[in-house]
């Protein structure tokens, strides 16, 4: 199917030149309860400070979140999704130029979120609920389409595929369709295969070692790799924080293999990663 052709993404409310490269997506949770950093950003001054140091070292895009996705996490309603996100998204609108997306499955949140000054949508369910479709239709806004098995409360109990790659690539070629279906374009949407959502380790080394073949599908690709707990497993760190150099391999391979955005915790190091790896992968 090749790649997508143009590196420049433009909508109405941004755009994104993927010419040199791999970008990188600065995470920004606003929740209590978050794998690595929750709590750290419940208060909108500190949250807005650090989405702004995000922008300030580099990153593409600020990816703000208001309910944690964890293994075993429990559901947040949608209005304290809003008031937790909405006024940090407003107020980075207002000081940055640079993309901020909402990572939420909730039409209420995301309209909200996209009112404020969002212009991305990132869905962990690809889109499962029509009218967020419909809402990323009407507002001409991109969106990262994931791969999940099961919910964030039971997807690492047991998962099971007889071949992962082929699995998640066909759910979410499916779910690529469907978005188009609803006036979607191709350009705008972004596969992300999901990875420690409803995977083992041996799931998630196998989606990385094949990411070429995502990227083949012609869809721009996303990966979330960043301090997860797989990563903790081969390198025996158990904190979160201390796995910033395997998340860096895993930077590493995902810029080699063409993937588009990396969404990260540590915006500056893995920014100095990405440079390092499309320089050469482009030389």
């Amino acid at each position: 199917m090749g790649a997508v052709a143009d590196p420049m993404l433009a909508w109405p409310r941004g755009r994104l030149d993927f010419s040199s490269g791999c970008l990188v997506m600065g995470i920004l949770n606003v929740t209590p309860d978050s794998f690595s950093d929750g709590g750290q950003f419940l208060d909108a001054d500190r949250a807005v400070a650090r989405g702004l140091e995000m922008a300030a070292q580099g990153a593409a895009i600020i990816d703000v979140g208001g309910e944690s996705t964890r293994p075993g996490s429990q559901p947040v309603p949608p209005a304290e999704q809003i008031r937790r996100v909405v006024p940090i998204i407003g107020a980075l609108a207002e000081k940055i130029d640079i993309p901020i997306s909402i990572d939420t499955h909730h039409v209420e949140v995301a309209r909200a979120a996209l009112l404020a000054g969002a212009s991305i949508l990132n869905d962990i369910t690809a889109l499962s609920d029509p009218q967020l479709a419909e809402l990323a239709a009407q507002q001409q806004v991109p969106v990262i389409l994931m791969h999940m098995q099961g919910t964030p409360a039971t997807m690492q109990v047991e998962p099971h595929y007889a071949d992962v790659v082929t699995e998640v690539r066909d759910f979410l070629l499916e779910r690529c369709e469907r978005a188009r279906s609803v006036g979607i374009p191709k350009e705008r949407l972004f596969l992300d295969p999901g990875i420690g959502f409803g995977k083992t380790l041996a799931h998630n080394l196998r989606l990385l070692k094949h990411l070429d073949r995502l990227v083949a599908t012609g869809y721009r690709v996303l990966v979330g790799a960043s301090r997860k707990a797989f990563l903790g497993k081969l390198t025996g760190k158990e904190k979160p924080a201390d796995r910033v150099f395997g998340t860096a391999a895993t930077v590493a391979l995902c810029a080699a293999a063409g993937v588009s955005i990396v969404r990260v915790h540590d915006v500056g190091q893995m920014q100095d990663v990405a440079k390092v790896t499309n320089a050469v992968t482009h030389s």
